[in-house]
């Protein structure tokens, strides 16, 4: 509901989880506490995505497929933009960590020859989280 609705209150995503919203309320205390739990959530998930494809042994191919299908899977699991939250130190230098990660992988593809070399630094990194949310919500 968020991802569609980012200002959807309290009430409303409990009668979209079909429960009262004092139910929401006794587990998160605020608004806020349920968005960083939300967060919190899909960071947890893009890591173990990142670390199940192996990026750093796996073959290139290998990972690569298992990156784009752990990380397909998490943006249809936990469909919210992490943007909101990058305010956040701690929020910030995880995703930041995330993101070094695959793009040492997306080096290590170039090095290795499964991308071109002659196109613009940093063209990969920016190309491939825009293709997987593309492909999360259209197909």
């Amino acid at each position: 509901m968020l991802a569609t609705d980012p200002g959807a209150s309290i009430a409303g995503i409990a009668t979209a989880a079909g429960v009262d919203r004092r139910t929401v309320y006794r587990r998160f205390a605020s608004r806020e506490d349920l968005l960083a739990a939300i967060y919190e959530s899909r960071l947890t998930a893009i890591e173990h995505a990142i670390s199940d494809a192996r990026l750093r042994e796996a073959p290139v191919t290998v990972a690569l497929h298992r990156y784009v299908e752990n990380i397909i899977t998490v943006n249809r699991t936990w469909p919210v933009d992490l943007t909101r939250m990058l305010a956040d130190d701690a929020v910030r230098a995880r995703r930041d960590a995330s993101v070094d990660e695959v793009d040492a992988f997306l080096r290590r593809a170039t090095d290795e020859g499964l991308l071109r070399s002659d196109v613009p630094d940093g063209w990969a990194s920016a190309l491939l989280p825009q293709l997987t949310h593309l492909v999360s919500r259209q197909l």
